[in-house]
């Protein structure tokens, strides 16, 4: 083998271990959103769904039809450490007809001396019915500030998506919980 050749084949080998280390990178960047859209379309891990009025408008003509099937709905709120406000559900419990919209009222409270700018994670028990869980209009959309002692009634319109009857793995299910933490939003940090 030739000097030219041998040079060759290392610099062939440490342009490939380059590329190698970018693509490595930019899926370390890219895998916090691909999870996310994951979680979203799949409803994995209890994400909720998020959906149209012709969704809605759709789900409940299919709920109509399933026969008005009704179940439970659990509302939980909290907040993070340190970020200075109550929150929590209106109304603990609400029994609501699969495909049918509803509403659920929660109530935060800035109980600092400073404008507190906060961001809400939620999530879905049990998991499986993350699929079904559909929200049309919620407050975690966006942040929402709130100004010293205020405190404002922030609503969520939601409805179950039908589909979740024929799903084997929502059989037996009787009650959905939706909890709701606040946090203090990255660029709202003291």
């Amino acid at each position: 083998m030739t000097a030219a050749t041998l040079e060759t084949r290392k610099t062939r080998t440490a342009m490939l271990a380059l590329l190698g280390a970018a693509a490595m990178l930019g899926l370390g960047y890219a895998a916090v959103p691909l999870y996310e859209l994951f979680c979203q379309v799949t409803g994995f891990g209890g994400t909720t769904q998020r959906a149209t009025e012709s969704e809605a408008n759709l789900a409940e003509r299919m709920g109509q039809a399933a026969g008005g099937k009704q179940i439970s709905i659990r509302f939980d709120g909290s907040v993070a450490p340190g970020l200075g406000w109550s929150f929590r559900p209106e109304q603990p419990t609400d029994t609501v007809t699969i495909g049918q919209r509803d509403m659920a009222i929660y109530v935060a409270k800035n109980n600092s001396d400073q404008p507190i700018t906060g961001t809400a994670t939620f999530n879905v028990m049990p998991v499986q019915a993350g699929a079904y869980f559909n929200k049309i209009q919620c407050f975690c959309f966006t942040e929402q500030t709130l100004q010293p002692g205020e405190e404002v009634r922030m609503p969520v319109l939601y409805f179950v998506d039908p589909k979740a009857l024929d799903d084997p793995n929502m059989e037996g299910v009787e009650q959905i919980t939706l909890s709701y933490t606040f946090h203090r939003a990255i660029d709202s940090a003291e």
